[in-house]
């Protein structure tokens, strides 16, 4: 398996980079285009060495990109692929921890990710008692490292790249096992069993974003394409399609509530024009032909949200495109 890594993504190299990818068209003007290291064959392996006070053990981070090993407790940052995970590098309170919830997989001649809900459990005696649940994510942004805290864990995502397009569908291959019901585990508080069975989740929105001149993120919902997974699917589905739905869908049939904006403690962030990262304040649903500036897409083996999830889930993917006709 090769790996590989590079630095920060600009919105000039990202646009360039979606424009580039190889498209195929198939009869009836239908369209597939690739997302960028979408079909998960490359990987980048990043040696973490944790701190000897929890043991020291050494940890194998992986990121969907090129590029070479990456040692010595380097943060990652994303600049040749769009792709950030859940995997990250945390330091808190000076220990250095890794936590891996993304794999390569191996699947026919390439790779797939393979998602996972695992529990992190830190204990340094007198000093740090911690159990917290992550969830396994991949998804277009880029997570800022090192990690210092488990609050307010949307704050640490950059969430969404820049993109002009209007895409029909959402294609993937996939299975998955969304585990049981959920539990809480946020960190520094007791382990809470919930009652809701937990689902893996595929969520496409299209944004129109912009920003104040005190560095406010607005944005309006224009495209939506969004479906939750709550039993067994142990065979590879390929191809799967999930229909963009574009302007208020909230009346309409196939809508569910949590097909909604983006509020509450679920709100997301991205870094403005000054690099600050702020919160992407979904103010209303926009108009089904006006403009698209941004995209957010996220696979998670979770619908919690942060430190909610059944810690045997797992989710696979595959060859990740968008679908134009």
């Amino acid at each position: 398996m090769m790996l590989r890594m590079t630095k920060h993504l600009s919105k000039i190299v990202l646009l360039a980079v979606l424009a580039l990818v190889p498209s195929i068209t198939h009869a009836q003007n239908t369209t597939e285009e690739l997302l960028p290291f979408g079909d998960m064959d490359q990987w980048l392996v990043r040696v973490v060495n944790e701190s000897f006070i929890i043991g020291g053990k050494t940890k194998y981070l992986y990121e969907i990109a090129p590029g070479d090993t990456l040692k010595n407790n380097t943060p990652y940052v994303n600049t040749v692929s769009p792709w950030a995970t859940s995997t990250v590098l945390a330091k808190v309170s000076g220990v250095v921890k890794g936590s891996v919830t993304v794999f390569p997989e191996k699947r026919d001649s390439g790779y797939c990710a393979r998602m996972e809900t695992r529990m992190e459990n830190v204990k340094v005696l007198g000093l740090i008692n911690i159990s917290v649940l992550a969830t396994g994510t991949i998804f277009l942004g880029k997570v800022i490292e090192p990690v210092q805290d488990t609050k307010n864990p949307q704050s640490k995502l950059s969430s969404g790249i820049p993109f002009t397009k209007r895409p029909t569908a959402l294609a993937f291959d996939y299975k998955v096992t969304p585990g049981g019901l959920q539990i809480k585990a946020t960190g520094f508080s007791k382990i809470v069993k919930l009652k809701e069975q937990n689902r893996a989740e595929a969520c496409l929105l299209l944004q129109k974003r912009w920003e104040d001149a005190e560095g406010n993120i607005y944005a309006k919902r224009i495209g939506t394409a969004y479906e939750q997974y709550g039993q067994d699917v142990t065979e590879w589905q390929n191809g799967h399609r999930i229909p963009v739905h574009y302007g208020n869908i909230t009346q309409e049939p196939y809508y569910k509530p949590f097909m909604d904006l983006v509020t509450g403690e679920n709100t997301q962030y991205c870094q403005n024009s000054k690099g600050v990262m702020v919160p992407i304040q979904e103010v209303g649903w926009g108009e089904a032909d006006e403009e698209i500036t941004h995209i957010i897409l996220r696979l998670s083996s979770g619908n919690g949200g942060a430190y909610i999830g059944a810690p045997d889930s797992k989710f696979w993917i595959d060859n990740v495109k968008l679908i134009y006709e």
